[in-house]
């Protein structure tokens, strides 16, 4: 409740651009969270969250389609159908990945990330191949105001999907499913002793993760009001690991601080590029390598200050405080 107080009264605040960036946060919080509890709390490492993300995305923007005109409540349906779809997707996916282990299950989620693009090539019929497809959206709801902001609007909904997300996954980690989730990490062999389903916390895992990212996906492209397979690249999915390590693995507070990270080093690396006088070609090359760059030297600095990631600096220094 305290934090969504905080993020309306930061909409009021911020100018558009930033309240958008601040929607982007949200969005991208969705997928962190989910992918926090995968890999940092049940040890599935995922390379194909973008992927995920693509799903839910092009979900939501094929149901407005068929649904634009009909009133503020359509956006809700396509939404949670993003949700279902992804979390089939999700829980074939972990079907599969429950019988693999270590570079065998990075290389399966891998190929989905590979996989899921193509498929918009493919059957560009129906996704419009690279030109992708148009999310229709509706204005803010009149009863906000005829002149009320439509990027404080995005804000608002991307971060009730954000603040829902970091509260069901909260209330799962914090109970039994947590307590299993950990169990598989540690010791998948005393797990099974103590009578937890190894196989069964490992799919429900992906499953819940999944559902994070196709709400995660569906938020992206309500922002974007559009959705094509060049703004779900394979890089996406290596920048979600990075950013949930070096926010800090097996911490929802750690998500948030990889949420934003995906958000901030991109800007700064535009911002970096605009600073430097160079042609077209080069500015272009630059945007496209910079974030790898720069998640890359903050995750080395990150793990060396912190190996816990960022979350962790705060109880550290009141332990040496202490």
């Amino acid at each position: 409740m305290i934090a969504a107080v905080l993020i309306v009264a930061l909409t009021y605040v911020l100018p558009p651009f930033r309240n958008y960036q601040l929607a982007t946060v949200g969005a991208y919080l969705c997928v962190t969270a989910g992918l926090t509890v995968l890999t940092g709390l049940n040890g599935q490492l995922s390379l194909g969250h973008g992927a995920l993300m693509a799903t839910g995305a092009y979900t939501v923007a094929m149901v407005q389609e068929q649904l634009s005109g009909r009133g503020q409540w359509t956006l809700l349906v396509s939404v949670i159908a993003a949700i279902l779809v992804t979390t089939v997707a999700g829980g074939i996916v972990g079907l599969a990945a429950a019988r693999l282990r270590g570079p065998y299950l990075a290389g399966l989620t891998l190929a989905v990330a590979v996989v899921v693009p193509a498929i918009t090539s493919t059957f560009d019929k129906t996704f419009n191949s690279d030109q992708g497809l148009s999310v229709y959206v509706d204005p803010p709801p009149l009863a906000l105001g005829a002149t009320f902001p439509y990027e404080r609007w995005q804000a608002w909904l991307s971060w009730a999907g954000a603040l829902l997300t970091m509260l069901v996954l909260a209330t799962l980690v914090r109970g039994r499913f947590g307590r299993s989730l950990r169990a598989v990490r540690d010791d998948e062999a005393a797990a099974r002793i103590a009578g937890v389903s190894v196989a069964r916390t490992q799919v429900l895992a992906f499953v819940v993760s999944a559902a994070c990212a196709g709400l995660g996906g569906a938020l992206f492209a309500v922002l974007a009001q559009s959705v094509s397979p060049g703004a779900f690249p394979l890089s996406l999915s290596l920048f979600l690991v990075m950013a949930i390590v070096i926010g800090g693995l097996g911490s929802l507070a750690g998500a948030v601080w990889g949420a934003v990270l995906l958000v901030a080093l991109p800007a700064l690396t535009h911002s970096v590029t605009d600073s430097i006088n160079v042609s077209p070609a080069v500015a272009q090359r630059l945007e496209g390598n910079l974030p790898l760059a720069l998640f890359g030297i903050t995750l080395v600095v990150v793990m060396l200050a912190a190996p816990g990631g960022i979350a962790s600096l705060k109880p550290t220094y009141r332990r040496r405080k202490a």
